[in-house]
């Protein structure tokens, strides 16, 4: 062997040898499993499964497993016909609120409307046949009654509206889609809102942003201490889901109506008795007028407020531009020491007012102002809500 192919040899073995070397050094043996876990076990556990409940989930778990047995499932069975007079039973979901032991149940008035059959579903998942008790299409309000074992009712307490601030934590329980005990927490946005139904305004609308989706009609709103301060009942969305801004009706408005609901089926409301329309400059010019703002009365109802008081209405028909208007009659300024400028305005007025309490009213004659306490009447006739 030549000493350069010797030498080839020499070096040809020692980068072999190099490498063997090298490998071992980088590619140490790696840790057992039992190591690795008990090293990953130590510096997880601690911050991830052992860390305390804040304050504010704490609250939030004590008032869902407080409360949420007194929050039922709501479904309604309406019927629909066909373009060949088909009957087509059709369902629908929404939520209630447990009020006592004897059975009683609140919820949304539009979450029962023309129902034919209502059925509750409890905490439980038992399901009993409900009837109505009273309703209240005006704050969109409805009563429902079940039969069941007095141990399965767990009523929630109702709490007050009147001293609420924009910021309290607030907590909704629902059906939302149909996924019943489902709680969703936010905060009260607004106050005082006034919400237009298909029957009236209600006043005082409570605005949340905590998630409100369809199916949550009818369901509570509750505050820290896990009372009822409102009754979940729309939202302002465009796609028809929760876009941060819903609606309850204020409890105070529930616990005014309640009474009557449970006794009579309906709301005792005082009843002015009057249509009227609202004055404007340009019309108060028109008629010569010695006030532009007001409601011009048109129409009084026979045996009303408005009729035994010795209010007017208009006894002669012009067009006021296009529209036909009736004239003549008085003109209502104030009713209660409030401004009157609209229908709604009265309705504002005297919904918390009750047949045979008084109030005062000044109207204009001509040119002459008129005030007195006028003793408010009941609605004699009461079939526009009846069920």
């Amino acid at each position: 062997m030549s000493n350069r192919n010797f030498w080839k040899i020499v070096l040809f073995s020692s980068f072999i040898s190099a490498g063997v070397v090298f490998f071992f050094l980088r590619w140490s043996s790696p840790p057992s499993t039992q190591a690795e876990f008990a090293q990953s076990s130590g510096t997880t556990s601690g911050t991830t499964f052992d860390t305390p409940l804040t304050e504010d989930e704490s609250i939030n778990i004590r008032i869902y497993e407080s409360r949420s047995r007194g929050v039922v499932n709501i479904t309604t069975t309406t019927l629909e016909y066909t373009w060949f007079f088909e009957v087509v039973p059709r369902q629908g979901v929404g939520s209630g609120v447990v009020i006592d032991k004897k059975g009683h149940i609140v919820t949304n008035y539009h979450v029962i409307r023309d129902a034919e059959r209502l059925e509750v579903t409890l905490y439980d998942k038992e399901t009993y046949e409900a009837e109505r008790v009273g309703i209240d299409p005006i704050n969109d309000i409805a009563v429902l009654k079940i039969d069941c074992p007095e141990e399965k009712l767990y009523p929630v307490q109702l709490g007050r509206s009147d001293d609420l601030k924009v910021g309290q934590k607030v907590l909704a329980i629902g059906n939302p889609f149909g996924l019943d005990q489902t709680l969703t927490t936010g905060i009260i946005s607004s106050l005082q809102r006034t919400l237009r139904t298909d029957f009236g305004l209600i006043e005082d609308v409570i605005q949340t942003d905590a998630a409100i989706n369809p199916g949550n009609s009818g369901g509570p709103l509750l505050n820290r201490r896990g009372e009822v301060i409102g009754i979940n009942t729309a939202i302002f969305s465009r796609t028809g889901e929760s876009a941060g801004i819903g609606f309850a009706v204020p409890v105070n408005t529930l616990s005014r109506i309640l009474p009557d609901l449970l006794e009579h089926g309906r709301v005792l409301r005082a009843w002015l008795g009057v249509q009227g329309q609202p004055l404007s400059r340009r019309l108060a010019q028109a008629l010569r007028l010695p006030v532009e703002k007001g409601l011009l009365v048109v129409q009084v109802e026979s045996r009303s407020s408005a009729d035994q008081t010795g209010i007017r209405g208009g006894q002669r028909r012009i067009f006021f531009g296009n529209v036909p208007l009736m004239i003549g009659g008085d003109v209502i300024v104030a009713l209660g020491g409030k401004p009157v400028t609209s229908m709604e305005d009265i309705a504002s007025i005297l919904e918390d007012k009750r047949p045979g309490d008084t109030i005062s009213v000044v109207y204009y004659r001509g040119e002459k102002r008129i005030e007195k306490e006028m003793r408010l009447e009941g609605r004699r006739l009461q079939g526009t809500f009846r069920f």
